[in-house]
């Protein structure tokens, strides 16, 4: 039984991240099925106080 790239080889051909519909970032998880930068399809859009971009 092998290991390693051989079994974990198939995951690499897909695109994890999809557009957002909100922020237009390459960002939205199609699994999870939320933007990792804007936080779609939440209500409140994703901010913190240390992320420096934020205005």
């Amino acid at each position: 039984m092998t290991r390693g790239t051989t079994s974990m080889g198939g995951f690499t051909k897909k695109k994890v991240h999809i557009r957002c519909r909100r922020c237009g970032n390459n960002a939205f998880h199609r699994r999870h099925h939320q933007c990792a930068s804007c936080g779609f399809p939440e209500a409140k859009r994703r901010k913190y106080s240390w992320i420096k971009w934020y205005t």
